[in-house]
């Protein structure tokens, strides 16, 4: 069992940024921090969940075309840390955003990061006008 707990949410004016961290605090008892797709998705009320950017087992990123070049992910091995940079902020970045992980089997997409076994309680990222 994966637990997850995400930080770092708040409110910002748009073109504002922000950095959102998740720390896992327990693995499945095979498997290391490194045998797994980290990865971030987005909620709004009304909207489909969305993935944003995850991060492989070789460290390889692949975002959503959405937030390519303003987001970047990164993971923290010292300190077994997920980041979330996210700058140029827009007001429809506004959600709620989860954390999430999956044991790296070779298959990890953006577009499934809202399915994957595991993910946190959420931090709420607000961008106004």
């Amino acid at each position: 069992q994966v637990r997850l707990k995400e930080s770092g949410g708040a409110s910002v004016q748009a073109g504002g940024s922000l950095r959102l961290s998740c720390t896992p605090s327990r693995y499945a008892d095979r498997y290391t921090y490194d045998d797994y797709c980290m990865g971030w998705f987005r909620h709004s009320p009304g909207k489909e969940r969305e993935g944003v950017a995850l991060i492989d087992s070789d460290l390889n990123t692949r975002y959503a075309d959405r937030v390519k070049g303003r987001f970047t992910i990164s993971k923290d091995r010292a300190y077994n840390t997920l980041y979330l940079e996210m700058s140029s902020l827009m007001p429809e970045d506004t959600a709620m955003y989860y954390c999430a992980a999956i044991r790296d089997l070779g298959v990890c997409a953006v577009a499934d990061v809202a399915k994957w076994d595991y993910s946190g309680q959420g931090t709420q990222v607000t961008v106004s006008k």
